[in-house]
């Protein structure tokens, strides 16, 4: 049985829309490591440690798990759960904000029990430095007391496997990561494994979809499983009130057309910073604060959200100067770039995640 804790459950009770998203996201969550679909090293080797572990009667090594948002950081975590047969404790980085609030789960952890925490790498740096000797001692320092009279008083806490996600591995202090022993980075995925998805989800939610129908949801979902799942289950109210309930190739782009999804996945957000850049800025430079204001969202959302896609894309690149349009970006949205514009092969792109000039 999974263990969500108390915050889960206050909000799943506050907001019923969002329970039943989340009752249909864990249907479509596959149970086993064997049923996984995509990711086949990280798989392979993540079954080798459990398995090894098992037979030797072991808790196994401490798992970090590194990728994008959607990939399946957390199914893989209840899948370790489910593999080991043992209860998983869920929590995240951001909502540990002191040393004590870690100690709290750690002390009420049972012997093989995994801990789950999403989004390791926001957690606070007490509980941090409190995490380092959890993970190798199984033991953590409690102090009681203020000032010169402070006590550390030694607390013994049964065997456990810590599983840590992150979105931003690079965020992650070496002394934490050196800590886990094994190390996981999830790639986005492909057209074909993004289709299987789309199929193995459309039976658990009884949708009636055609194969190019699930070919053009999966080429849609921008490498991503959650995405496409949420595509999915767009596409599939479209067809029941609109259509049949069958999810074929015309019905399919129909829908996204609806839902504001193109051929290549953009969705509305992108397009409007693609087409800022572009219309109000001549393809660039421009910095990103600038670049957010013009399309009315935060700078954050627009450098987290929307830019990692379109760089993957080869759409938009990060230069020393600002961000700038490629001639693929004029192309895609069927305008014609002036000459003044700048070229992709004059570009130094910037590979750090920090925002260009502002």
């Amino acid at each position: 049985m999974n263990d969500f804790g108390d915050h889960d459950e206050r909000l799943v009770s506050a907001d019923p829309e969002g329970a039943e998203e989340q009752v249909i996201e864990a249907a479509l969550r596959p149970k086993q490591l064997a049923d996984f679909v995509g990711q086949d090293r990280v798989r392979e080797q993540l079954s080798l440690v459990l398995h090894s572990a098992l037979r030797r009667g072991r808790t196994p090594d401490h798992v970090l798990l590194s990728g994008g948002p959607g990939l399946g950081k957390t199914t893989l975590a209840m899948i370790i759960a489910a593999e080991l047969g043992q209860p998983l404790r869920i929590s995240s980085g951001p909502a540990i904000e002191r040393a004590g609030d870690l100690a709290a789960i750690l002390s009420t952890l049972a012997e093989g029990e995994v801990l789950f925490l999403d989004e390791i790498h926001r957690m606070a740096r007490p509980a941090e430095e409190m995490l380092y000797m959890a993970m190798e001692d199984f033991r953590v320092d409690v102090v009681v007391g203020k000032g010169p009279g402070a006590t550390a008083i030694p607390l013994d806490i049964a065997p456990f496997t810590l599983v840590g996600a992150t979105t931003r591995a690079g965020m992650l202090p070496g002394p934490l990561r050196d800590r886990f022993g094994f190390v996981a980075h999830m790639d986005f995925y492909g057209p074909a494994e993004l289709e299987v998805i789309v199929k193995r989800s459309a039976r658990l939610l009884d949708v009636r979809i055609t194969d190019d129908g699930a070919a053009e949801v999966a080429g849609r979902s921008r490498g991503t499983p959650r995405i496409a799942n949420r595509l999915l289950r767009r596409v599939r109210d479209y067809a029941e009130v609109r259509a049949d309930g069958v999810v074929d190739l015309d019905l399919a782009r129909s829908a996204l057309s609806l839902y504001e999804v193109d051929e290549r996945g953009l969705d509305r957000l992108d397009r409007a910073v693609l087409g800022s850049l572009l219309r109000k800025f001549g393809g660039g430079p421009v910095g990103l604060s600038t670049l957010a204001v013009s399309v009315g969202e935060e700078p954050e959302t627009v450098e987290v959200v929307a830019e990692p896609f379109l760089v993957r894309q080869g759409l938009l690149a990060r230069t020393p100067r600002g961000r700038i349009a490629t001639p693929a970006a004029w192309a895609h949205l069927g305008l014609t770039p002036p000459p003044t514009a700048p070229l992709a092969g004059t570009l130094f792109e910037v590979d750090g995640e920090g925002p260009g000039p502002q």
